[in-house]
């Protein structure tokens, strides 16, 4: 497969707005006072429904369309089964492998600022946990680059939802990180920089990802990345954006928000058809 460079740019420029939304997460943990609770759980409901919808509806069946066309539909359909749970698989090692303590996605709200300055921790266990913390993001946000980077090049109109999704689930994110480093080191600049600078593994991860793989694409290689994408995408959904979702407001708002991303999935992808 073979893309003009308007179309990588393209690609690229989705993976890096996606990122930059982890520098909105720490910009609302220092110029708001509470936490919205009713727009995140919602906006995160939202972002897990159009994640779910599109890995199940679209990525999926792209993945297999491809790989049915060059090993045939039993051996395509089993083969696309096996990526999607690939991808389920390296996502989840990653997230295990990042200690709950550090871990980004452990809740946090604006208002936990104050409570912070409250607890009895020593700064040099602070400033571990804030570092650990922007590296564990980094880590998780690689492979959300890669997803939106491939979406992005195969379909701009997917891509384009692939982007918003993340870019919703990477607010609290940046909440999440810019609180410990800010308490960490006092110092407001350095902890959004470093936030910021996490999400920046979303480009990088595309980067990557344009080197490894676009020099040897084609049907093959794209149906079996993009199902490891379906399956990273759903995990994500499944494992992060619903339970903060809950932890942050009602079940059912979240839920809400769910159908809603789904519906507007939904909807997109008839309009684009």
């Amino acid at each position: 497969m073979n893309y003009d460079t308007s179309a990588v740019l393209f690609a690229f420029g989705l993976t890096l707005f996606a990122g930059m939304s982890t520098g909105v997460g720490s910009a609302l943990a220092f110029f708001t006072r509470r936490t919205n609770t009713t727009l995140l759980t919602t906006s995160l409901g939202f972002s897990a429904g159009v994640m779910i919808y599109v890995s199940m509806v679209e990525i999926f069946v792209k993945a297999r369309t491809s790989l049915s066309a060059v090993a045939g539909e039993s051996q395509g359909y089993l083969l696309t089964t096996l990526a999607f749970f690939g991808g389920i698989f390296l996502i989840a090692l990653i997230d295990k492998l990042v200690p709950s303590f550090e871990n980004p996605h452990e809740i946090r709200g604006v208002e936990d600022m104050n409570d912070e300055r409250v607890e009895a921790r020593k700064k040099q266990a602070l400033h571990r946990m804030g570092l650990f913390s922007a590296l564990a993001i980094g880590i998780h946000n690689f492979p959300e680059g890669l997803a939106t980077f491939v979406g992005g090049l195969e379909d701009p109109a997917l891509g384009i939802s692939i982007a918003v999704a993340i870019a919703i689930h990477n607010i609290p994110e940046g909440i999440a990180v810019s609180v410990p480093l800010y308490y960490a080191t006092g110092n407001r600049k350095k902890a959004f920089l470093y936030s910021f600078a996490s999400g920046l593994a979303e480009p990088v991860g595309a980067i990557v990802g344009y080197f490894l793989f676009l020099q040897y694409f084609n049907d093959y290689i794209f149906g079996l990345l993009f199902a490891m994408v379906a399956g990273i995408m759903v995990f994500i959904s499944l494992d992060e954006l619903l339970p903060t979702a809950e932890k942050y407001g009602e079940h059912h708002l979240a839920m809400y928000g769910v159908v809603a991303g789904m519906a507007v999935m939904a909807a997109s992808l008839l309009l684009f058809t």
